[in-house]
């Protein structure tokens, strides 16, 4: 469910109230446990929110960050998104934070808990490798499973991907959703009127319990 909705008038100022909202989460959970975990998204849509996140001043060496879904291929390839994570998040006062990476990498990734996670939404309904027509997708949101990650081959997803499951994603203590453009908020509508999760997979997110911060810019 949505709990919030935050509007920006451009993606900058977006990239700066989310990097705030964010940092003040992890320094919430540093404070009750002593360290936390971030889990990001990648694509095109979250570098600038990266850029301002590194700089964030707060206690990055208790950080370890790991990603919502991954493609299936090496950091050499600029489809990575652990490239991009390393190359826009990981540097300045984040270069102090943890990195766990997902793909030939599950055993580890499969054992955190995850604190603040930031979903991002496609323009098909999806969210982390939750794809219309994914050959694990019933599986990957069901929230009654117990399987920590799987693997996810959709006609839309490009590259075979690895994603966290919606329970992992949906334990969070903290939960946002960033998404910029006029599109995808009438996507995130759309979703918000139906209930065909198999449809528009966003909406095993937004049918859960758990409080989803949203954050848009046109």
């Amino acid at each position: 469910m949505i709990a919030e909705r935050h509007h920006f008038a451009n993606r900058q100022e977006l990239a700066e109230g989310l990097a705030l909202a964010v940092s003040a989460a992890l320094s919430r959970v540093i404070s009750e446990k002593g360290k936390a975990v971030l889990t990001v998204s990648g694509g095109t849509t979250p570098a600038l929110f990266f850029d301002c996140l590194s700089r964030a001043e707060i206690a990055w060496n208790k950080v370890t960050v790991t990603l919502v879904d991954e493609r299936q291929v090496g950091e050499d390839s600029p489809r990575s998104n652990a490239r991009l994570v390393r190359q826009t998040l990981l540097r300045d006062n984040a270069a102090k934070a943890k990195f766990v990476p997902l793909f030939q990498n599950t055993a580890a990734a499969s054992k955190l808990h995850l604190d603040v996670v930031v979903l991002g939404m496609g323009e098909d309904g999806h969210t982390a490798s939750f794809f219309p027509n994914g050959d694990n997708l019933a599986k990957a949101i069901n929230p009654a499973g117990d399987c920590a990650l799987f693997t996810m081959e959709a006609p839309g997803a490009g590259e075979p991907r690895l994603t966290y499951a919606l329970p992992k994603l949906i334990a969070a203590s903290r939960f946002f959703l960033h998404i910029e453009g006029e599109k995808k908020k009438q996507v995130l509508e759309e979703a918000l009127a139906g209930r065909d999760q198999m449809a528009m997979p966003i909406r095993a997110v937004l049918q859960s319990p758990t409080p989803l911060h949203l954050y848009w810019c046109p």
